[in-house]
C-alpha cells in the first residue's frame, strides 16, 4: 500500500516570539519522491543577530524552574497529542519510514519530560566548610546557574528528537536558544517550536533560523553572547567550530563506524535479529547504525544463514507507507557515494552477499562479507544501509579491529561470558558499550556520547543540563 501524500506547507520562522516570513524561501523536498513538501524562509546574519538580541534580553528576566518544567511538560503533551502530524512531517522531509518516525516522536516527547524533571531538581550542593579550620563559622554551598545563550545546530537524521535533546535541557537549565536546524529537514524543528510556543514559552527564549549554514553559523561562533554551541553532525564541521571558538563551550556529538563483536557461543538468532534491524533502520543514517560486524569464525556461516534472510525480508520503499522498513538516503549525492563504496568493496576482495542495488530510488540493504579493513565500507563512516561482516579468530583480534578506527561513539558485544563482557567494556575504546544488545540502542535518559573523533560530550537531559550550567560557589560568614 502506498503512503498517503503529505500536504506541502509553508512554515514561518520563530524569532523573538513572532512568526516571521521572508521574500526568499528554501524548498524542502522529499528524499524519496523529490516532491516539495514544504518551504521555509531563507534568512541570514541579520535575523540571527535579532534572535541573539532577544535571547540576551530575556536572560535578565529568568523563568522560575517550576515554570520551565511545566512548559516542557505541556509541550511534551502537545507533541503526543499531535504525534501523527509530527511523524508524517519527519517521514516526508527526512525519508524516515513512518514506523520509525512514530518512535522518534514518542522519544522526543519523553526527552522533554526528562528535561522537565531536571528543571525541577536542578540544585547545587553543600560544601563542608568546617572540615578545615579556615572554614570555621562559615556556611558554603554551590548553585547551578545558566551558562547563558545557547547556539544549537541540529542534523537531518533525527530532525525532531535531536532538536528536543538540545532545546529541552537548555530550557531546563534556564538558557535561551537560537536554533539552526538542518537545511534539509527544518519542518520538524519548527513544529516543535510551535508546540513550545503554545505551551507558554515566552518570547525570546527560542528563535529558529534557517538559511545559509556558513552565514548563520558564523554569527553563532563569533558573537561573544553565545556561551555554548551544541552541534550534532559531521566531524570536520564540528571540530572546525571548536577550533574557531576556543573561549566558548562547544559540545560535539559526531559520527561513528559502529562495531559489534559476535562470539560463537552467543545467541546467534537473537544477535541476527537485532543487528538486521539496527544496521538498516532509517537506511543506516544514525551515528550508531551497526556497520562492522565481527563474527567468531566457527559461527560465521550459522550467523549469516540467520542474518541474511532477515535483511532480505526488510521492506524497501515509500517512507509514508506504514509497512516500509527502509527508505531512501537523504539525497542523490549520498546514494551515489554509497554505491561507489559498494563497487569498491566488490573489486577489492569482498563479497556482496545481499543488496547492493537500487530499487525505487532506494539502496537495498546491503551486506558485504570479508575484504580488507582498508576498504571504505570498513574504515570510514558509511551513514547508509550497508553492513560489513568479518570473521575473526581470537578475542584480542576482534577487540583490536573494533578499535581500529578514529571513531569512538558506541560498540557492542554478543557473548555468553560475563568475563568477556567485562573485558569488552574495559577494552573497547568507545563512549558506550552494549552487552547482548545492539550498539544502536539508545534510551533518551542515558548518557550518550563519544570520544576520539566522535565528540566530546554526553547527551541525555541530566548530563546536558550540567553542561549548560555553571557551578557558582556561595560562602556565608555565619
Amino acid at each position: 500500500m502506498a503512503g498517503a501524500p503529505f500536504l506541502a506547507q509553508d512554515r514561518s520562522l520563530l524569532i523573538d516570539g513572532k512568526w516571521v516570513a521572508s521574500d526568499s524561501w528554501i524548498d524542502v523536498t522529499s528524499p524519496y519522491s523529490g516532491d516539495v513538501v514544504g518551504r521555509v524562509p531563507r534568512v541570514g546574519a541579520g535575523e540571527t543577530r535579532r534572535a541573539l538580541d532577544a535571547a540576551a534580553r530575556v536572560l535578565a528576566t529568568p523563568i522560575p524552574a517550576h515554570e520551565r518544567a511545566a512548559i516542557l511538560e505541556r509541550a511534551s503533551a502537545l507533541l503526543t497529542a499531535n504525534a501523527t502530524e509530527a511523524a508524517q512531517t519527519i517521514a516526508a522531509e527526512a525519508g524516515k519510514p513512518l514506523k520509525a518516525a512514530t518512535v522518534e516522536v514518542a522519544r522526543a516527547a519523553s526527552t522533554l519530560t526528562f528535561s522537565a524533571l531536571e528543571a525541577r531538581r536542578l540544585a547545587g550542593r553543600m560544601v563542608p566548610m568546617e572540615s578545615h579550620p579556615a572554614g570555621e563559622g562559615k556556611l558554603a554551598f554551590t548553585m547551578r546557574v545558566p551558562i547563558g545563550i545557547i547556539g544549537a545546530i541540529s542534523p537531518f537524521n533525527f530532525p525532531l528528537n535531536l532538536v528536543a535533546h538540545k532545546l529541552g535541557p537548555a530550557f531546563a537549565a534556564g538558557c535561551p536558544v537560537v536554533l539552526k536546524p538542518a537545511t534539509a529537514t527544518p519542518l520538524s524543528a519548527l513544529l516543535l517550536a510551535r508546540m513550545l510556543h503554545e505551551a507558554g514559552l515566552p518570547a525570546g527564549w527560542l528563535s529558529v533560523v534557517t538559511g545559509p549554514s556558513a552565514e548563520i553559523g558564523d554569527v553563532l561562533v563569533e558573537d561573544d553572547r553565545v556561551k555554548l554551541i551544541t552541534f550534532t553532525g559531521s566531524g570536520p564541521v564540528g571540530w572546525g567550530i571548536a577550533a574557531r571558538a576556543p573561549k566558548k563551550r562547544v559540545a560535539l556529538e559526531l559520527g561513528n563506524s559502529t562495531p559489534v563483536i559476535v562470539e560463537a557461543g552467543a545467541d546467534l538468532e537473537a544477535a541476527a535479529t537485532k543487528l538486521a534491524a539496527s544496521a538498516f533502520g532509517f537506511a543506516g543514517q544514525s551515528c550508531i547504525s551497526v556497520q562492522r560486524i565481527y563474527v567468531e569464525r566457527p559461527a560465521l556461516e550459522t550467523f549469516l544463514s540467520a542474518f541474511l534472510p532477515k535483511v532480505e525480508a526488510l521492506v524497501v520503499g515509500d517512507p509514508l507507507d506504514p509497512g516500509t522498513d527502509v527508505g531512501p538516503v537523504i539525497d542523490a549525492g549520498n546514494r551515489d557515494r554509497l554505491l561507489e563504496w559498494i563497487d569498491e568493496a566488490r573489486t577489492g576482495g569482498a563479497t556482496v552477499a545481499a543488496g547492493g542495488s537500487v530499487v525505487a530510488g532506494c539502496i537495498r540493504p546491503t551486506v558485504i562479507v570479508g575484504g580488507p579493513d582498508t576498504l571504505r565500507v570498513s574504515c570510514e563512516e558509511a551513514f547508509g544501509p550497508l553492513a560489513v561482516v568479518h570473521p575473526y579468530d581470537t578475542f584480542d583480534e576482534a577487540i583490536d579491529r573494533a578499535n581500529g578506527t578514529g571513531f569512538g561513539l558506541q560498540a557492542g558485544i554478543f557473548t555468553p561470558s560475563i568475563d568477556r563482557a567485562f573485558q569488552a567494556a574495559r577494552r573497547l575504546e568507545f563512549g558506550g558499550v552494549t552487552v547482548n544488545e545492539t550498539p544502536t540502542f539508545r534510551a533518551d535518559q542515558m548518557p550518550y556520547g563519544g570520544i576520539k573523533d566522535s565528540g566530546n560530550t554526553k547527551e541525555g537531559p541530566a548530563w546536558t543540563v550540567e553542561a549548560m550550567t555553571e557551578e557558582r560557589l556561595v560562602v556565608v560568614n555565619a
